[in-house]
């Protein structure tokens, strides 16, 4: 091992708000206190900089542009620029955290770099028509333009996996698409989340919750939709995003859903605590929040693809041990059904599974489980 004090850098995608990959940076930061934090953009304040646990950070030269904020999604062509500018020559242990580009930054062999991998960048593989379609970019003279940047982003990724050591995904759905992606195996450590900041409710209130930031992928337009058709079942919905004036023009037009937009932490977490159930529509690579709504003991309705498949326990696979259903494809029709079908077998559903399921996701496991692979490979290295 080294004979010195370690320097460490941690190099995350962008820091544009507080949500789930944020929450894995912060525990990365215990273990490694002192680390300096590279990101590529960052708009938190100092007082949620210090709830991360981030000392110093060096943002990328396009942070400095005017009015960055409201268009730095549309820079991602320039992105593999800018993460490869962040100079990280004297660090020992370079640690990424990432969803975009953050694994591509330039390492020695002097050096080791771990990459903990949310997913490989979702809309240049294969999430690629999706997000064509999406976006309107399935077409035309930009769609063409977009594809052809798609392309060389995907050379670039593929190109840059074997800068890392070592890759750690954050599912087993993760891994598989790691080695589709890039033909390298990775281990397997499920993000954290803290269990003491939520409060377990078992009695429950007759409204169903969703939250997300307002980004396609997400498909809180179906769940609108479905509720909208369901006038006799209240839904809540929590966030902001690019899709809100969408979601909102649904919730209008139906009496029986709440849009709240952005919430803090706290009224996030109440909701949680309180709501019968929490629908979830994306195939998240893990997804974190209903993790998180388990711990209060709420059940879930999840989309049945992706990470969800490892976090949530469907009535159909385990009855005894469930704490949630599934449905089987991403449209309002499904999202009724599941809905319908969760009710006929809402009391089979506890509480107490919902909190037994969480606590297998303690942020003391994430931590141990993370420090001992980048121990082992540091060993490795300098041994």
């Amino acid at each position: 091992m080294l004979n010195k004090k370690m320097k460490v850098a941690v190099v995350h995608d962008w820091l544009p708000v507080i949500g789930g990959a944020e929450k894995v940076l912060a525990q990365i930061l215990k273990i490694y206190p002192d680390a300096d934090v590279y990101t590529l953009f960052d708009f938190l304040n100092d007082e949620e900089r210090k709830s991360l646990g981030i000392k110093n950070v060096t943002t990328s030269y396009f942070s400095k542009w005017p009015k960055v904020k409201k268009y730095y999604r549309h820079l991602f062509p320039f992105y593999p620029l800018a993460i490869e500018d962040f100079d990280l020559f004297d660090y020992d242990l370079v640690v990424s955290s990432s969803h975009l580009v953050a694994k591509g930054v330039i390492t020695g062999a002097h050096q080791v770099h771990v990459s903990y991998v949310h997913s490989p960048v979702r809309y240049a593989w294969d999430f690629t028509h999706q997000y064509l379609k999406q976006t309107g970019y399935d077409k035309g003279l930009k769609g063409l333009i977009v594809k052809y940047l798609l392309s060389r982003l995907r050379i670039w990724d593929y190109r840059t996996a074997n800068g890392v050591d070592h890759f750690i995904a954050n599912s087993g759905y993760i891994k598989n698409r790691i080695w589709k992606v890039y033909r390298r195996e990775a281990e397997v450590v499920y993000p954290p989340i803290d269990i003491e900041d939520f409060e377990f409710q078992a009695d429950k209130e007759d409204f169903y919750l969703t939250a997300s930031r307002m980004v396609p992928y997400k498909r809180l337009d179906l769940i609108a939709e479905a509720f909208a058709q369901m006038p006799d079942k209240n839904l809540v919905i929590i966030g902001d995003g690019p899709e809100m004036d969408k979601i909102k023009a649904i919730a209008d037009k139906a009496s029986n859903i709440e849009l709240l937009g952005f919430q803090s932490n706290e009224v996030l977490r109440d909701n949680m605590k309180r709501a019968k159930s929490f629908v979830f529509a994306a195939e998240e690579d893990f997804g974190i929040i209903p993790v998180e709504v388990q711990a209060c003991g709420t059940p879930v309705i999840a989309f049945g693809k992706g990470g969800a498949l490892e976090t949530v326990v469907g009535y159909n696979k385990d009855p005894d041990n469930a704490t949630g259903v599934f449905f089987g494809e991403q449209t309002s029709a499904s999202i009724i059904e599941a809905v319908q079908r969760f009710e006929s077998i809402e009391e089979k559903i506890t509480a107490e599974n919902c909190l037994k399921k969480a606590q297998k996701f303690t942020s003391d496991q994430f931590m141990s489980d993370l420090k001992t692979i980048i121990d082992e490979e540091m060993n490795k290295k300098y041994a």
